[in-house]
């Protein structure tokens, strides 16, 4: 079996694989939609109306289209380096695609900005740490000073038995939310064994490392965790 990194990476270069990839964030990650919803009233503390959003993993548009339809007057740029993921994004955004420039590639192929605010869900994870406080130093670099971050992304107890404890609850609720309990199965051995997790005290250290103040934590669901702070 391939580690979990490269399964996910294959998976989101495919066109094909990803038809039905919206339904995969809904099923393994609790309350999605209000994730969405919280990350709106979050970044709206504190930006104008007409606010520049900068997206990393912008892939899928999921989160672009719900911060479209929560704020008429915000665009975004989004940045994720699979192609395919972007032309789904493109589709999902609907009336509201042309609001977003679709950059593929890394952070840093994200223009300078200065961004009102940016976002980052369900991405982090997928970086060692190292790679992690990069990325997020690069976008804090193109935010203005104090624009707030979200980041969401899974990170829970990685200490055995607890690490073993939490991804089977992740799996289960997966199933429980509809999902073939082999997909499950196999998206839970893939976390496992592929994918770079660090422990909330970890990730709250990493946006520390990388400049970024105020952090609070505001989501909290099974192996799931978001914050929000500020450049």
């Amino acid at each position: 079996m391939p580690n979990g990194n490269t399964m996910f990476i294959d998976m989101f270069s495919d066109p094909e694989r990803i038809v039905h990839y919206a339904d995969g964030p809904r099923r393994f990650t609790p309350g999605l939609e209000a994730v969405h919803r919280m990350t709106a009233i979050l970044l709206a503390e504190h930006v104008p109306a007409d606010a520049r959003v900068l997206v990393l993993g912008a892939g899928g548009g999921l989160e672009m289209r719900a911060l479209a339809e929560a704020q008429g007057g915000w665009r975004f740029t989004g940045i994720d380096p699979a192609g395919p993921m972007l032309d789904l994004a493109r589709e999902t955004m609907g009336e509201h695609a042309d609001r977003a420039e679709l950059i593929e590639g890394l952070i840093d192929a994200a223009p300078v900005g200065p961004f009102d605010a940016a976002t980052c869900l369900l991405t982090l994870h997928f970086l060692k740490r190292e790679e992690r406080v990069h990325t997020l130093r690069e976008m804090r670099s193109r935010m203005k000073p104090a624009a707030p971050l979200v980041v969401v992304h899974s990170s829970f107890p990685q200490d055995e038995p607890a690490r073993a404890r939490w991804l089977a609850r992740y799996a289960a609720y997966a199933v429980a939310s509809g999902a073939d309990r082999n997909q499950s199965e196999q998206a839970r051995a893939a976390v496992a064994s592929g994918l770079p997790l660090l422990t909330p005290e970890e990730d709250e250290a990493c946006l520390r490392e990388a400049g970024f103040q105020d952090v609070e934590l505001f989501y909290a669901a099974f192996t799931w965790r978001g914050w929000v702070s500020r450049a």
